[in-house]
């Protein structure tokens, strides 16, 4: 059962809502419902699974595939008021890999039925360019992450993690594992540790267990 506050957040990050006529807005908010997903949960396993389209009210979800070695590669994470489209991927017929989704926090998010969202877009121009340009967002991030990886020396793909965490989060204490830092820069845990406890011997960061303290951005920023 939505409440009064779904239906505002709703209106909120589907900015195509004004333009639904009465009968596909009461169609979609029949058809959306609130779900909580705990930390450390997976949201999405894959094509052969359509969860629906997801509308992030709090928490933070992760999107990455996994390569044949079972490694991942964190391709973006979303948060707060983003929508997550690709938890939808039966929807789309040019995706053709395999994404899983993780809640990396613990989430609260609004449910969209996949064929409901579907038949919307093929209904209404507007919905059909929101999906769009949230699929060409999110390209963006998968470009922008492909990019560091196949290009990018380990020592600036670290430092630019550690920068944007300090920005995404206004603080300087970033308060993750070496594991879940591997997992988001597509690396193995010993590479993080030890380009780490050389940021560390260098003067920019300082480590303590499960977080990292940012000291020297202005060194940091040097690197790349």
């Amino acid at each position: 059962m939505l409440k009064e506050a779904d239906l505002t957040f709703i209106q909120t990050v589907l900015t195509f809502w004004d333009h639904l006529n009465q009968h596909q807005k009461t169609m979609l908010l029949e058809n959306a419902m609130p779900v909580k997903y705990k930390r450390g949960e997976n949201v999405h396993r894959g094509e052969n699974d359509c969860v629906g389209v997801l509308l992030i009210k709090s928490g933070e979800l992760r999107t990455y595939i996994l390569s044949e070695d079972g490694r991942d590669i964190t391709l973006y994470r979303l948060g707060p008021d983003e929508i997550c489209i690709l938890s939808a991927s039966c929807i789309l017929e040019n995706i053709t890999f395999d994404v899983h989704i993780d809640a990396e926090k613990d989430c609260e998010v609004l449910l969209l039925k996949s064929s409901v969202f579907q038949q919307i877009c093929n209904e209404n121009i507007y919905a059909e360019n929101f999906s769009y340009k949230s699929m060409i967002d999110r390209f963006s991030d998968v470009m922008w992450a492909m990019q560091q990886i196949l290009f990018m020396s380990f020592d600036k793909r670290l430092t630019i993690f550690l920068l944007d965490e300090v920005a995404r989060t206004g603080s300087n204490t970033i308060v993750m594992t070496h594991e879940q830092i591997a997992k988001y820069v597509g690396s193995a845990r010993e590479v993080v540790s030890r380009m780490l406890k050389y940021f560390e011997n260098e003067g920019y960061v300082n480590l303590s267990r499960g977080k990292i303290e940012v000291i020297d951005k202005v060194q940091l920023k040097e690197i790349i």
